[in-house]
């Protein structure tokens, strides 16, 4: 891992796609046509796909949205990587209808209002969560918000009747927010968060090398909640946490989650291990339990993880899980702290289950640069890479992915960066659905 992802600096293309030509296949979604630069499409963290089903008894969505959280203010304020020099301002929300861009070269991502926000208060978003809506009811959203006194978990009502508007519901604090970075929700009113760090940047003194020392020797501090919250109410009460446990603790850096389609597997990317660790779950106790013949090993950091249909259709009927990352931790820090010619790679990779024979030193062959040459794989699944940039922008690459998500009935791969400045990447190969 620190040979892979520290010492040496691998030399990844411009860009490349799977199935396709980046120069001709792929697009940037920002920054966008806003004259205020604060309030642009850029700096990227998660994207996800909100699903809309004709009915609750659907199989599978009608229809989908892609949201994104971005914060033109990531390079002033950032509790992970830092610096934490100014809150202001906020950042956004913003939506995007996939089907629109094969029918308008003009079309581009909406930013979402947050109806009712408290004056005042900061936002800053991370990881988010969505419900799925059925028969054109509202849903839940939950975002991950570093707000300047402390991490907060924002919890928002949308309706695919108005999709560019997200009524503020609440603001959930907890004791047990020491770190939120990434969230799966179990139930519209439940979820599992990863805490990323015990010892944050918000510390005095030691903030500023502690959790450097944390993720680089790869402590394993960092853990898995589950929170079950209580009804919103008009009244102000204590908590508004009705239940909490601990899921999964002594994991290094435990950034993304994700559940499942089916909600009996969990995957958590271990970004100072450069792993994704899975867990089956009970989803009637939310207990999980490691499943250590399942760990996967990866090339670079991982970041931000997410479930999907599998682009092969087999008798298995397995989901893949996508997973997105920093080739060169050196460089994506540089990044984050502004230095001058600093770029950050980008690589996305879908690990795919097979129960069929795979050679576990010679796969991802067709990548421009491949996973088998840092890694091996286990029995029981293979890595394919969907995405590569060496970050340079000037030459039109991306920077510092953090997500990719695929859609699934048209096999277009979106990227989000962290640090670049386009924020989010639309592909969409010919190779394709």
């Amino acid at each position: 891992m620190i040979k892979n992802t520290i010492i040496f600096k691998t030399p990844l293309p411009v860009g490349y796609v799977a199935n396709g030509d980046y120069a001709a296949d792929c697009k940037f979604l920002g920054p966008g046509n806003e004259p205020d630069p604060f309030s642009a499409h850029t700096y990227c963290e998660d994207t996800a796909f909100w699903e809309l089903y004709d009915d609750v008894d659907d199989a599978k969505a009608s229809s989908r949205l892609l949201l994104t959280t971005c914060d033109a203010n990531r390079k002033s304020w950032n509790t992970v990587m830092g610096p934490l020099r100014d809150p202001n301002p906020r950042g956004s929300l913003w939506v995007y209808n996939p089907s629109s861009s094969s029918t308008s070269e003009g079309s581009q991502p909406k930013r979402v209002t947050l109806q009712g926000y408290p004056e005042g208060h900061d936002f800053h978003p991370l990881g988010f969560e969505l419900w799925p809506s059925y028969a054109g009811n509202s849903s839940n959203l939950y975002v991950v918000n570093h707000a300047r006194e402390r991490t907060v978990i924002e919890q928002f009502v949308m309706n695919p009747s108005n999709p560019t508007v997200a009524k503020h519901v609440r603001t959930i604090s907890s004791p047990y927010f020491v770190s939120p970075n990434s969230l799966a929700l179990t139930s519209p009113d439940s979820f599992y968060v990863t805490n990323d760090h015990l010892i944050t940047r918000r510390w005095p003194i030691i903030g500023h090398i502690v959790p450097l020392l944390e993720a680089v020797f790869a402590l394993p501090l960092a853990f898995v909640s589950h929170v079950t919250l209580k009804p919103p109410s008009a009244e102000p009460t204590a908590s508004e946490v009705e239940s909490h446990t601990f899921a999964a603790n002594f994991i290094p850096f435990a950034n993304g989650i994700a559940l499942s389609s089916n909600g009996r597997q969990i995957a958590v990317a271990s970004s100072s291990l450069g792993r994704v660790f899975f867990y089956s779950r009970d989803p009637t106790t939310n207990v999980l339990t490691p499943q250590s013949d399942k760990t996967v090993t990866l090339p670079f950091c991982p970041d931000n993880v997410r479930f999907t249909e599998g682009e092969i259709d087999d008798d298995e009927d397995k989901e893949e899980l996508l997973v997105a990352g920093h080739p060169h931790f050196p460089s994506f820090s540089n990044l984050a702290a502004n230095v001058t010619g600093a770029t950050s790679a980008s690589w996305v990779v879908s690990v795919i289950p097979t129960s069929k024979y795979n050679d576990l030193k010679t796969f991802d062959t067709q990548a421009a640069i491949s996973t088998s040459q840092f890694v091996s794989t286990r029995p029981g699944y293979t890595l394919k890479t969907l995405f590569q940039s060496n970050g340079d922008t000037a030459k039109g690459g991306f920077a510092s992915s953090t997500t990719g998500i695929r859609d699934p009935l048209t096999g277009a791969l979106y990227v989000a960066g962290l640090l670049d400045e386009r924020g989010v990447i639309e592909c969409r190969p010919r190779g394709s659905k």
